[in-house]
């Protein structure tokens, strides 16, 4: 069975920082440009990062760049997101998304992904 599970959210303090894992079966993780998307309530689901399969080089939107970080394990078949200095407003449910073409050279927008995580949530709160 060919799936994404993504793992490490939870509550977090403001400030505080957090790293998401999205982990494949049935499938070779670093043959995917991956992509990390969010979606808070009541907002349309964005795009806030992702790491290519051609160079694994990243590309991350202005509105997070600086305190979101992704990258690569591929032993462990898994991707990260790190995200630093974490604000209430990066409150959501996460995704993670794989896509087979180089896509993310061209940044989050470009990605078409094949599958899908089920997602998971965090919440910035004191």
């Amino acid at each position: 069975q060919l799936q994404l599970v993504e793992s490490g959210g939870g509550l977090v303090q403001p400030g505080g920082s957090l790293r998401l894992s999205c982990t494949a079966s049935g499938f070779t993780l670093e043959r995917y440009s991956i992509g990390w998307f969010r979606q808070a309530p009541g907002k349309e689901r964005e795009g806030v990062g992702c790491i290519s399969n051609s160079d694994s080089s990243t590309h991350y939107p202005d509105s997070v760049k600086g305190r979101f970080n992704i990258s690569r394990n591929n032993a462990k078949n898994t991707v990260y997101l790190r995200i630093l200095n974490m604000e209430p407003e990066d409150t959501a449910v996460y995704y993670c998304a794989a896509d087979p073409r180089p896509s993310c050279t061209e940044g989050i927008h470009a990605l078409i992904p094949e599958y899908w995580g089920q997602g998971i949530q965090v919440t910035v709160s004191s």
